[in-house]
């Protein structure tokens, strides 16, 4: 741990707990036991003052006087939980039969009638021997200009329900003209005497409004405004560049040399580094020249360790050199594995070939093989491009296909000098003029690493990846042992790089930060990242 905030790790974390914690609280504490209640129908009688049979609905009488702006509710009590509610369910004082209470401000209460029981045992619970149970009434309250419906502690098993039809007037002498305010409900169900009581009731542990349908209660809703709020965060990461500025920006010019073929991974991450840290005068000059092989790029990093004056057991903090694999003979440099990356062989189209054994392609870099009929293929001589001496790429296709044998120097000078109409072979400096080469000569026959021969054959039409012994190149063929043509990208410095150097940055920025975005698109594994530790051990 380097005490980074890793964001996409804690929005997967939220992501799990929120819903978790949602479907606990939804269903083990508030939604087990849930008193609903709709309210389906508040009117006043004079809104049917259109109809030609709204008479008596306007003039309805109560002990001989004409109820004042008479209007009706039907209310909706459901049990909206995942358990039955049972008289002691209800939260009221065990001394008081109510169980619910509904309070209408500016309004008193004509009458009431309970109609569509879901059950008709539910019947017993308003009704005995026809008389009101206690608790099921109304009163209503002149000081306060208001009504209360009583209604009592109904045993409701699960999805049961009842309605309520209320008759109410306005109070005598209100001449207000705006709409009555909506019922207020008051009421709850739920186990006593619990710890959690408290934090339960002030959450939404009460009657619950379900006008429309059950589904949650307000926290699960938080709970999935939360997790719909963390997907949406997580998307973004995934479809956003990870443009954060580094946690290690230092100033000041360094220099890169080394692997062509890891070149152009470590040219891109060079470029984001500079423009994550512009504030901090960055540079980091890459030009044509910079990659020029992995053995080059060893020579020109001792040359300027040597030039520094530094000293045994001190560092350089302004160079680095990527090579394929590793370089012997070079005690002032310290290397450290950072990816690995798959190559491949290349072959032009007109050779006729698209698979070839390992025995065959060590035939043919020891020029036992100088016509591609010899391998069932057209009869087209071969024209071998390899890579200079030096070359990380060269160097782990003699380590790894050729069983340690280098393959044999070139027939000619100039790759353009291969004879039409005969064998022959060439060497070039860089990835870019071997794979022109194969694909200018119709028996042409290279390597590269995987993406610069990917890259290639959008253009290059003629270009043929080769497979080897039946294996197509990949990252994971590599990682599971099936396939041969591979190696491990090095990073070496000439000593331990001082601490806050940009040397010391830079490689921590491609390996633990935004570098590993590019590394990964290039084509390459971290080697922080293998399943098969041994892809990334030094040869």
């Amino acid at each position: 741990m380097n005490g980074t905030f890793d964001f996409d790790r804690w929005v997967a974390v939220v992501s799990i707990a929120l819903p978790l914690g949602a479907f606990l609280w939804e269903f083990t504490v508030v939604g087990r036991k849930r008193l609903g209640y709709r309210v389906q129908m508040d009117t006043l009688a004079t809104d049917a003052s259109q109809s030609p049979y709204a008479g008596v609905l306007r003039d309805m009488r109560q002990d001989g006087h004409l109820l004042k702006d008479p209007s009706f509710v039907l209310l909706r009590i459901e049990n909206a939980g995942s358990a039955p509610i049972g008289e002691s369910d209800y939260l009221t004082p065990d001394s008081d039969p109510c169980g619910i209470r509904v309070t209408f401000q500016d309004r008193q209460v004509a009458s009431l009638v309970v109609t569509e029981l879901s059950q008709d045992d539910l019947h017993d619970s308003f009704l005995r021997d026809g008389e009101a149970v206690p608790g099921f009434g109304y009163d209503n309250h002149v000081a306060q200009r208001t009504g209360v419906i009583r209604l009592p502690k109904v045993k409701l098993p699960q999805r049961a329900e009842y309605k309520v039809l209320v008759v109410l007037e306005r109070w005598p002498g209100d001449t207000g003209s705006e709409p009555f305010p909506e019922p207020v409900f008051r009421g709850a169900v739920g186990r006593r005497r619990r710890w959690f009581d408290p934090l339960a009731r002030f959450f939404r542990f009460k009657t619950v409004r379900t006008e429309s349908h059950v589904f949650a209660s307000r926290p699960a809703w938080v709970g999935i405004t939360l997790l719909a709020l963390a997907v949406l965060a997580q998307s973004i990461t995934l479809i956003v560049p990870d443009d954060r500025a580094p946690l290690d920006c230092v100033g000041g010019t360094l220099h890169l040399h080394g692997s062509s073929a890891f070149g152009p991974a470590v040219r891109e991450a060079a470029a984001r580094y500079e423009e994550a840290c512009k504030g901090k005068g960055v540079s980091i000059p890459v030009a044509d020249g910079t990659f020029g092989g992995s053995g080059q790029g060893v020579t020109e990093l001792e040359a300027a360790g040597r030039d520094a004056g530094v000293e045994v057991g001190e560092g350089l903090g302004d160079h680095i050199t990527f090579t394929d694999g590793t370089i012997s003979g070079h005690p002032r440099l310290l290397n450290r594995a950072i990816a690995y990356s798959a190559y491949t062989l290349v072959v032009n189209k007109d050779a006729g070939v698209e698979n070839l054994t390992t025995p065959q392609i060590r035939d043919l870099f020891a020029g036992k093989v100088t016509n591609w009929s010899q391998l069932n293929g057209n009869h087209v001589p071969v024209h071998l491009v390899n890579r200079s001496l030096g070359s990380g790429t060269r160097n782990a296709l003699a380590d790894r296909v050729l069983g340690g044998k280098e393959p044999l120097q070139g027939t000619v000078r100039d790759c353009a000098e291969l004879p039409a109409d005969g064998y022959g072979r060439c060497e070039t400096g860089d990835t870019r003029s071997l794979l022109d080469a194969v694909a200018r000569e119709p028996g042409g026959l290279g390597y590269s690493e995987l993406r610069g021969a990917d890259n290639a054959r959008k253009t290059e039409s003629s270009l043929i990846k080769v497979r080897i012994d039946n294996e197509a190149a990949s990252l994971d063929s590599v990682e599971h042992g099936k396939y041969p043509y591979w190696q491990t990208e090095f990073a070496y410095t000439y000593g331990e790089p001082p601490a806050g150097s940009l040397a010391a940055a830079f490689l921590t920025y491609l390996t633990e930060q935004g570098g590993r975005d590019v590394l990964r698109a290039y084509g390459s594994r971290l080697c922080a990242e293998v399943e098969n530790p041994l892809v990334c051990e030094p040869t």
